[in-house]
């Protein structure tokens, strides 16, 4: 077997995998623009499984795996389910649990919550490096710290004034 074979077949088919990855180019990003800004947001595990879904799809278009047809089909139908469950989950706290589950407090008021620590599998080391990302230099000054859905840590500086705060959902006795 020569070089050649393995660089190229024939233009035919380089010329086939353009016109197929210009198409399904196309077709994917008419699909996210009419799917919304979710499929856009920082991911959490079920956007993550459909930017997957999507990737592969759009791949096995591209190399010809599946007819533009059959890919755009997938493609359809990832979006839908997406969306559905998506909307679905807007109605049902149940639902919405199970798709996003919830944030975790990691640091709060001056205590490292070592338990929700130990569940989530972050190390003080690295509560300590996020409050620094957020240009504070005094652990004093951190209310608290939170892992969100997407995975991301947010520092809640310590509130001047008086009035509900962002962290207050954690310690509510009345949750749905």
């Amino acid at each position: 077997m020569m070089i050649s074979d393995w660089l190229l077949d024939d233009w035919d088919t380089v010329h086939h995998t353009a016109a197929c990855t210009a198409i399904a180019f196309v077709s994917l990003f008419l699909f996210i623009r009419i799917s919304g800004k979710r499929t856009l947001s920082k991911l959490n595990a079920f956007d993550f499984v459909v930017s997957v879904s999507m990737g592969s799809t759009l791949s096995s278009m591209i190399l010809g795996k599946v007819t533009l047809a059959e890919g755009s089909t997938a493609l359809i139908v990832i979006i839908a389910l997406q969306f559905t469950l998506a909307w679905m989950a807007t109605r049902s706290s149940k639902l919405e649990k199970v798709i996003n589950s919830e944030p975790s407090l990691l640091y709060y008021e001056g205590r490292f919550l070592r338990e929700t620590m130990e569940r989530e599998y972050i190390t003080e080391s690295e509560i300590i490096a996020e409050i620094r990302k957020y240009r504070i230099n005094r652990i004093d000054r951190v209310k608290a710290v939170v892992l969100e859905l997407n995975g991301e840590m947010t520092v809640v500086r310590k509130s001047d004034g008086p009035g509900p705060t962002s962290t207050d959902e954690f310690f509510r006795t009345d949750k749905p």
